[in-house]
């Protein structure tokens, strides 16, 4: 396991502090605001520690105001139901005395069902694509400091590079995406590594389509909300290819949509979000 893996694992750790309350870290760093991923993935932790049978299958969230990185965030869980086969959880996070997160989680036994799914996209496989720094080595001649940073999860991009000044205009987003390392044995573990993950890439596939970038201050982006299904058990230090589109922005808000398959082709995940795309200067069609 990395050291950004291992880091990230010991975030997940929540303290419980009393019944149903837990209270989360944060990374030490510069961020101006907590990383919503972080947020979610210690949100769902919260929620599955309270509950005693089923694996998480949906979740629904809001993030109500940009979480403060210098301060811990207590999560406080509302065992809303525990029914024979479903089990539901409310989670609300907060900091400084207010809500800054909301989500509401549910658990589910598996159970004989219909079946059916659509194919995974064919792309190249990962082990043919170079990882992300010495890709932009390689096209770039530099790499910025973000990406200088270790990272928890490991990405491989298929196609252009978001950050390319060229990329085309496509509404869409393709790449590989896995822990840095060998997790233990823990479905509710794997669940939140996922749900970590799945905030890194989505809102990119809703700029696609335009020239803009995250620190050109053209606009103000933010995760408004984060929906997940978890439709088979999934293990996040396995290869998953992250499949994105963005079908509109428009009104200040942009919808982007996701789709995680294992190497096999079994559609683990879906997740939808709409993020904030608040115009501050004007933009180049």
């Amino acid at each position: 396991m990395s050291l950004a893996l291992d880091f990230l694992v010991d975030l997940l750790d929540l303290e419980s502090i009393e019944v149903n309350i837990f209270r989360g870290k944060h990374p030490e760093g510069h961020r101006q605001r907590t990383f919503g991923g972080q947020v979610a993935a210690q949100a769902l932790m919260a929620a599955g520690r309270t509950v005693d049978q089923g694996r998480v299958h949906s979740l629904h969230s809001y993030f109500l105001r940009p979480g403060d990185s210098s301060a811990p965030t207590l999560y406080e869980v509302d065992r809303i139901r525990d029914g024979r086969s479903f089990t539901t959880r409310r989670v609300v996070a907060i900091q400084h005395g207010r809500a800054i997160y909301n989500m509401q989680a549910s658990f589910h036994r598996d159970e004989v069902s219909l079946e059916h799914q659509v194919p995974m996209p064919q792309v190249p496989s990962p082990e043919s694509i170079l990882p992300v720094l010495q890709r932009m080595h390689s096209e770039f001649g530099y790499v910025e400091e973000w990406n200088q940073m270790p990272h928890p999860i490991e990405q491989r991009y298929i196609g252009e590079l978001p950050w390319d000044p060229e990329h085309s205009l496509e509404p869409r987003q393709q790449l590989w995406i896995r822990a840095d390392g060998t997790l233990a044995d823990d479905p509710l573990l794997h669940a939140c590594i996922v749900t970590y993950a799945s905030d890194m890439n989505l809102y990119d596939a809703i700029l696609a389509p335009h020239r803009v970038r995250w620190d050109d201050g053209s606009f103000m982006g933010a995760s408004l909300d984060h929906c997940m299904w978890f439709h088979h058990d999934l293990r996040a230090d396995e290869w998953m290819l992250y499949d994105m589109d963005s079908p509109i922005a428009h009104a200040g808000r942009g919808l982007a949509r996701g789709f995680l398959f294992s190497r096999d082709g079994e559609l683990k995940v879906s997740i939808v979000q709409e993020g904030l795309t608040r115009l501050l200067t004007p933009v180049e069609p």
